[in-house]
């Protein structure tokens, strides 16, 4: 009593609203809410860490017997800045990109620059060893197609995207760096993705590999620059080939186990095709707004020319005409070109979509009766009529900045619908029919933002990477 008489009024005023608060907490529970969440966070923190990712190996290769080469900056040799890469790798929306390749892009091993032959696939490979003979294995039943991947024809029908899901097993991260390819091997065989990455490293995930196969993820270092393009051979799936803006085209060839070169320039490689009807040629953007095609059996080019005044993003075939592919530049424009009426001198083009900025890609729709196009001007454009002479425009938000790939409309598997990410970290869904957003993929499990997708031709999976590497697998329920 005489220490309470000795207490203040503000001091006994103060206790009391202590006591008040701490029944009151008491009485709701709070203490025991926050003591579960922070053991759920810690959880999940826990299971993101124990997630599925490519595994680096602990053993250190034995060193090149190559000349050692001393890389000194420009600074300290007193040679100014490249004005075109001074602020950093800008993926597709530098506007200013210069048409000669950048030797100073990222920090790796430049003997893979010097490598103008064929890379072994056990010295590109970067994680446990005996892993990549197990991939090997694998490649030679992926060799052999099954009978729907024969006929080339996929999915015709709608998917339900209400039924579509994503798991925690589904994910994985496959590359260390920013992904800028992606790619499902188109079998029924197995469910397999490749990705490249703007360290010239590739990823590969067999989604049903077991924890004792490292999870079934293989990471190999093919390139020394962003990997700009992945194709995969429909009639002999164990030929993968892969550009980048080092100026190479290597093919990985599973029977020689190499990584063989293909093709090798001056000037940066922007994009890689290869048309579905005709397997022995390659079709790339070189440059600024060059095309080439390389023919795979004679070795050497069969046409090239300049189609755009800046960068190709993309190229694509119709699949209903061998002869008709669509282009998408930096130049602000996605074009129709008939292979048969093109030459060297100048071009013209069936047609050209217009936008305000750098157009990212252009992708026909499975029967070929639509273009969609993505552009930097926040509109995803979509062409129809006998000869595409009806564009509309549908707002779509497409500033992804300088450090996540950017954002490129695809096609579902069939004409209704397109897959875009948002920064919100989900997938939008535009109908074509009704040229607006309907539906947007969302997850709990999506902890980035996706932008780069494939879709498995057979299967009705959606496969989505981000700028961490990652890469996330819608399947229906």
């Amino acid at each position: 009593m005489a220490k309470n008489a000795k207490m203040t009024e503000y001091e006994r005023r103060r206790l009391d609203n202590i006591k008040r608060n701490d029944e009151m907490l008491a009485a709701l529970k709070v203490h025991s809410k926050l003591n579960d969440l922070s053991a759920d966070a810690s959880a999940a923190k826990r299971q993101r860490a124990q997630g599925k990712s490519y595994k680096r190996s602990p053993v250190k290769k034995p060193k090149s017997e190559s000349p050692v080469v001393l890389r000194r900056s420009l600074r300290t040799r007193g040679v100014p800045p490249d004005a075109a890469t001074a602020g950093g790798l800008n993926d597709d929306m530098a506007d200013d990109k210069k048409i000669k390749k950048n030797p100073h892009l990222g920090s790796v091993d430049i003997n893979l620059t010097q490598a103008l032959g064929p890379l072994a696939m056990r010295d590109a490979y970067t994680g446990d060893g005996g892993l990549d003979q197990k991939l090997i294995k694998q490649f030679y039943d992926l060799g052999k197609p099954s009978e729907m991947s024969k006929t080339r024809k996929g999915l015709s029908s709608a998917i339900n995207v209400e039924a579509f899901q994503l798991e925690s097993e589904n994910i994985a991260r496959l590359v260390p760096g920013r992904i800028m390819s992606l790619r499902f091997f188109p079998t029924l065989n197995m469910k397999m993705v490749v990705a490249g990455d703007q360290n010239g490293k590739v990823g590969f995930w067999n989604v049903d590999g077991k924890k004792e196969d490292g999870d079934g993820i293989y990471l190999f270092q093919p390139h020394s620059a962003p990997v700009s393009g992945i194709v995969i051979d429909h009639f002999s799936i164990s030929k993968m080939y892969s550009s980048c803006y080092d100026g190479f085209i290597r093919m990985m060839d599973v029977e020689k186990e190499v990584f063989d070169m293909v093709y090798y320039s001056e000037y940066s490689i922007f994009s890689l095709s290869l048309s579905p009807h005709d397997t022995k040629s390659l079709y790339f953007g070189e440059g600024k707004g060059g095309v080439n095609k390389w023919d795979l059996r004679a070795g050497k080019s069969s046409l090239s020319c300049d189609l755009h005044e800046d960068r190709i993003n993309t190229i694509d075939f119709n699949s209903e005409n061998e002869n008709i592919i669509a282009t998408s530049s930096t130049d602000g424009t996605a074009c129709i070109w008939d292979m048969r009426h093109m030459n060297a001198e100048k071009p013209e083009p069936l047609k050209t979509i217009s936008h305000g900025r750098a157009v990212h890609s252009a992708y026909f729709s499975p029967t070929g009766k639509f273009l969609a196009t993505t552009s930097v001007d926040d509109n995803v454009g979509l062409s129809s009529g006998a000869n595409y002479e009806t564009t509309s425009m549908v707002y779509h938000y497409n500033q992804t900045g300088r450090w996540i790939s950017s954002f490129r409309g695809i096609w579902g598997w069939d004409d209704s619908s397109i897959y875009i990410g948002n920064m919100k970290r989900g997938v939008d869904i535009i109908s074509v029919p009704g040229k607006k957003r309907v539906d947007t993929l969302e997850s709990n499990l999506l902890s980035a933002i996706t932008c780069r997708f494939d879709v498995h031709p057979y299967l009705g999976m959606l496969a989505g990477a981000t700028a961490g590497g990652q890469v996330y697998i819608w399947t229906p329920s």
